[in-house]
Formats: structure tokens, sequence, C-alpha cells
């Protein structure tokens, strides 16, 4: 009686707690002059809009499907290892990916996002363990300093075990959803077995653990802001999980570099860009970096991004490589696991907080 009491007080908390939040996108739709106070950012944190690409910096672009060419295999692979090394992103096109698969990703989360307040709160939650909710900012009960971001996460592989719970409206969500979700799970693995080639590692290192990893599709819109100097869609953060494969509708993603340099995203018609996570820092012991990334936002139209999220099971540790440790390159990293990384962002606002690989290292 007294459990059933307590998961009563719980229930009310939580829906307590998923009640008072406001969506980016209500604000934009009752067309607030200015972001409310809780959204504006301390002036050394906004966004820098003057920003622009440096002329002699060319973000890469990568062609794979040379991948299946033995003779362009190997300088594939080096652009690749370029592009891990000096900055944890690239984009790649000829990855066999339909372009309906990703409009129709893009147009099914529009029309999700263009629901009705109380079509998407059934799927509302704090609980950042919970495999599918709908949100907004960050987490929106721990967040000092809001982000203008709305947001609906699921898990997504196996597609089977979880697609029920995804949104039944739009009608066309879980088809549309699914066909995109499916399609990047098969060319994230694709693109894992040659990031770990580009280490010099064996391209089954970890095989079974990758097919038993996990994929959560991370959905985000950023609906058009009217102060866009003075707020942030999401933080500067690192992803969990050892890749990450986005796509967007409009620029907004911006990268930084090793010299602190923050650079905006074209977008590339068809393009997917890929983005190294924290568990490829730990694994390739500190060769290459997990990339921090932010979104800006724009004060004339919404944004979709939509990134697949790939790590380990959700308890499964990763630790550096033993290949990749040696005397001149000694153990960095402690293990941890795509648990841990939601226990240490769970009830806390990650802006004022170490970012999670941070804990892992062994000299910070």
């Amino acid at each position: 009686m007294e459990e059933v009491r307590e998961r009563s007080m719980e229930d009310e908390r939580e829906l307590s707690e998923t009640n008072s939040f406001t969506s980016a996108m209500t604000l934009n739709q009752i067309g607030v002059p200015q972001a409310p106070e809780r959204f504006v950012l301390p002036p050394l944190e906004r966004p820098n809009h003057t920003l622009r690409l440096n002329p002699s910096t060319t973000l890469p672009v990568i062609d794979i499907a040379s991948l299946h060419k033995p003779s362009l295999r190997p300088w594939v692979i080096d652009e690749i290892r370029l592009a891990c090394k000096e900055l944890g992103f690239f984009q790649v096109i000829n990855h066999g990916i339909p372009s309906t698969f990703i409009n129709g990703a893009i147009d099914t989360a529009t029309e999700f996002f263009n629901l009705p307040s109380e079509e998407k709160m059934h799927l509302a939650s704090a609980d950042v363990h919970k495999p599918i909710r709908y949100g907004t900012s960050m987490n929106h009960v721990a967040d000092k300093v809001h982000f203008w971001r709305d947001f609906i996460k699921h898990y997504s592989y196996p597609i089977s075990t979880w697609i029920h719970l995804w949104p039944s409206n739009p009608p066309s969500y879980k088809e549309k959803m699914g066909n995109y979700a499916k399609a990047t799970q098969a060319v994230q693995k694709q693109l894992m077995e040659v990031v770990l080639e580009s280490l010099g590692l064996k391209t089954d290192y970890l095989h079974e653990e990758i097919e038993e990893g996990s994929q959560v599709m991370a959905v985000n819109c950023y609906p058009a802001c009217p102060e866009p100097d003075l707020a942030l869609g999401m933080p500067p953060h690192s992803d969990y999980g050892y890749l990450t494969i986005l796509i967007q509708s409009q620029p907004g993603l911006q990268i930084m570099d090793n010299d602190n340099n923050w650079y905006l995203i074209p977008v590339i018609e068809g393009a997917l860009l890929v983005q190294l996570g924290d568990q490829i820092e730990v694994m390739s012991n500190g060769r290459y970096k997990s990339v921090l990334h932010r979104a800006t936002l724009n004060n004339e139209r919404t944004r979709i991004s939509i990134a697949s999220l790939h790590s380990l099971a959700l308890e499964k540790k990763v630790g550096p490589a033993p290949e990749l440790v040696d005397e001149e390159h000694p153990l960095a990293y402690n293990e941890g696991s795509f648990r841990d990384f939601l226990d240490h962002i769970s009830g806390n606002d990650i802006t004022k907080q170490r970012r999670y690989i941070d804990t892992l290292k062994k000299n910070p």
C-alpha cells in the first residue's frame, strides 16, 4: 500500500513538472514580441551572429560510394581520418538513403510539432530515462536558463521493440520516421567500420556490441525566435554516443574547432552530417575528440533537425581500445556507459556542470 502511495506521489509530481512548461512552439504561435527573460543568456554565452566561415577552411564533404571501390577505399578512409582528427565532424554524400526518406522524416516531424499542445502533452516527461518523451528546452525542470527548442526523443533500435510507443498522430509518423531510422541505422554501421579502420583497429572491433547497441532519434523543432541574438536552441555540448547522424531543414547547427572557433554548417541537399560522440573519444583514447556543437536560431522560419544518436547498449561500459594504449599514449579515460550519461544529466543543469566526457578523463 505504501509503495502504491509513493508511486502515486511520484506520478503527481511528474505531472506537475510536465505541465509546468510552455513550449517554444506555443510562444512562437502566440507571437511574443521578445524572448521571455528565462530564455535570455548571459552576455558571454550569447551566439555571435557576425559569424562567418573562414574562407581557408573547407568543411569536409565525403563521397562514401567510393568505399565500395577497392582502389579508392584507402583514399576515403584517409579523408575520414583527417576529418575525425581535425574536427570530429564531416558530411557524407552518396550514402544510399533516398531523398524521399530524408524529406519524409522532416515533413512528418514538422506535422508533429504543428499539432495542438494537448495532442503532444500525453508524451511529455522530465524523466530523461524514459524511452519516449516530448519536452522543451534541455530539461525544463532543471535548466536555469531555458533553450528555444521543443523535442521528441524515442528509442528506435531494434525498431520492432519501440515503434508502438511512437506518436500515432500524425498518422504518417511511424512509417516516415521509421523508414528514415532504419536506413540511418544501416549507414551508421558502415561509417563506424570505417572510423574504426581509420584508427588502425579491425573493422569487426566491438562488432557484437555495436550490433546490440542503441539508437535514439532526437527530433528537434526550433521555432522562429523574436530575439535570436540573445538565446540558443541548444547550448554547447557533445553527444554521449559514438556517432550522431543529423539532418537539418535549414542552417543553424554550429560546430567548434580545436581553436575554439564556431562554424555554421551549410545545408547540402541530400547530405548527412556526421558527428563524433564521447564514446569514440574514449574508445580512441583521445586520438579523436567528440565535437562540441550548438543550435542557433533565426527570427524568420522554424528549423527542424533530426539527430540519430548511436551508442553501445544502455548498460554497456566502453573504455579505450587496448591497441590504442601504449607508452606514448597512456590510458587517458575511465569506462563509461549510456546509463552513466543519463544519470549524470538527470536533474542537473547541463550548462553549469562539467561535460560528461570530462568526468571520464583521468587527467581533466
